[in-house]
């Protein structure tokens, strides 16, 4: 990946609002948590038919995909961030782990939340996936880019 200081700063940036997101949302009380899933779940009920209601237990597999999502984009970010430091996947997923690992820590100390070894096998599903899609679509764009260019 090419690496300018733009590129950089706008990556490094991208990473820490990420995590600042992922870790302000653990900090929340499980009251409030809880409420914010449910919120999500009536704007979900807005947007589908009305015969495909989500039911009760919609809010659990909610909140783990959420863990989900919120970590592939944590993962997107690292990988872009590793490959422009020339640092490999490796790297990039340990920390991805280990953010995951500081994230359920974090509930330790928060009312009515805490730590959950599943969730951090969610997250870390999330950081790979975020890895493999950056991976994938820089590859197309590579292969894109040489073909306009008259590569074969």
């Amino acid at each position: 990946m090419i690496r300018t200081k733009k590129r950089m700063t706008v990556c490094g940036a991208l990473t820490v609002l990420c995590l600042a997101f992922i870790w302000g949302n653990s900090l929340l009380p499980g009251e409030i948590s809880g409420a914010i899933s449910d919120e999500v779940g009536h704007i979900l009920e807005l947007l589908l038919p009305e015969e495909e209601l989500l039911p009760e237990a919609a809010a659990f597999p909610l909140r783990k995909l959420a863990h989900f999502t919120e970590f592939t984009a944590l993962g997107l970010c690292l990988t872009w961030l590793f490959g422009m430091l020339r640092k490999g996947r490796l790297p990039a997923f340990l920390c991805g782990a280990a953010a995951a690992c500081l994230d359920e820590s974090i509930q330790l100390f928060v009312p009515d939340r805490g730590p959950s070894l599943r969730d951090v096998g969610i997250d870390a599903g999330g950081v790979l996936t975020g890895m493999i899609l950056l991976s994938i679509g820089y590859d197309c764009l590579c292969k894109r880019k040489k073909r306009h260019l008259g590569g074969t």
